[in-house]
């Protein structure tokens, strides 16, 4: 359920079936329904007899869902990430969920919505195998070649590469499909964190007007008007944080320089291997108008680690800190959703790019400076 998106559509209540089988399955085997109905999670259960179950019920929008097979009855809190699961959507009407064995290999029929989500699947298949290829190749790999900045900055281009075929598959399903509610769900994929908010934006337009009417499409509207607060082009909002001997200091204050936000965390691995790299543009750059500002994510009771890091990276530009993980105020204002991640601020103030590494933040600052 934590996995699932929370996606809807629609606001009135329609009634559904979802008639399932999963092999030849009996008592004590269960299944489990997941959705979310009017904004909250709704969970149902059925037993399953020679294969086959059945739910009712009715939403107040289409909404994504997920299936749970519980083989042996041993109950939810028993089952675990491997377990056999199908991720669909619910929508109004009679939907039939059809598998000889595990119910993660189940067709679905009877859903205009499902059979979009599958022409949507299988279009970016091809990108995400080369996906999931680039990381085998990191898991594969030793852990001296993991630490290579060489090794880092061709796995980034590979993996940017497969991203972009992806939003390119993402694209053409949207410009041919505006009026289905899978479009509204890919321009949703496609607003990842370094994304240019209004190119999404203009995805988000060529919807059909009913699309864009929806529950979920108001919410995106919403959303992407928040998101244009720290587009790039918008001045870097300003906020205050504590540095490690407990003095405040503000962003603004920093006007005048280009500036470099580094969110980051001591317990971040990828974030330490970056490190070495950041400390040699930082030196290359320090005199020419060009300063970093480090914000960390870490624990309340990661205090030690986090200024210990600082010392062992030798991380010398100012480092501040609400020690609040995740939920820091910083990474909250800028929407941070992994680390690690950048902004960078021209000396006005303006965001003029964000979620820069390895080669990339070392050819931008070089096109700013070079002289």
């Amino acid at each position: 359920m934590a996995a699932m998106p929370a996606i809807v559509f629609a606001q009135t209540p329609d009634n559904f079936t979802v008639k399932g089988k999963a092999g030849n399955l009996n008592a004590p085997a269960k299944v489990y329904l997941g959705y979310v109905k009017a904004g909250n999670d709704v969970l149902d259960s059925a037993t399953i007899v020679n294969g086959e179950f059945s739910f009712h019920g009715n939403i107040t929008s289409t909404t994504a869902a997920v299936i749970v097979v519980d083989p042996k009855g041993a109950g939810l809190t028993h089952l675990t990430r491997n377990s056999d699961l199908l991720n669909f959507y619910i929508e109004k009407g009679n939907i039939v969920v059809t598998s000889a064995d595990l119910i993660a290999n189940a067709t679905i029929t009877g859903s205009k919505v499902n059979d979009d989500n599958k022409r949507l699947t299988e279009a970016r298949k091809p990108a995400l195998d080369a996906e999931k290829a680039v990381l085998a190749e990191v898991d594969s790999a030793s852990d001296a070649m993991k630490i290579s900045p060489d090794f880092q900055n061709a796995i980034q281009r590979k993996y940017r590469v497969a991203q972009m075929d992806d939003e390119a598959r993402m694209r053409k399903f949207i410009a041919e499909n505006p009026k289905s509610f899978i479009s509204l769900a890919a321009v949703s994929i496609m607003n990842n964190p370094t994304a240019d908010i209004f190119d999404i934006e203009k995805q988000f337009n060529t919807l059909s007007p009913e699309i864009r009417a929806t529950e979920i499409g108001i919410a995106m509207r919403k959303a992407i008007d928040l998101t244009k607060t720290t587009s790039i082009g918008a001045i870097a909002p300003d906020f205050t944080q504590s540095d490690t001997t407990g003095k405040p200091v503000t962003l603004s204050s920093l006007r005048g320089k280009y500036v470099l936000i580094d969110f980051w965390a001591s317990w971040c691995g990828p974030c330490r291997m970056e490190n070495p790299e950041i400390v040699s543009l930082y030196n290359q750059y320090k005199d020419k108008g060009f300063t970093i500002l480090g914000v960390s994510l870490d624990r309340a009771d990661g205090r030690a680690a986090w200024t210990k890091a600082i010392k062992d990276d030798g991380l010398v530009w100012t480092q501040v800190s609400d020690l609040k993980y995740w939920a820091n105020d910083a990474a909250i204002l800028y929407k941070v959703s992994t680390i690690p991640y950048s902004y960078l601020i021209d000396p006005s103030g303006k965001i003029i790019a964000k979620g820069l590494r390895g080669k990339d933040l070392q050819a931008k600052l070089f096109e700013i400076f070079k002289m």
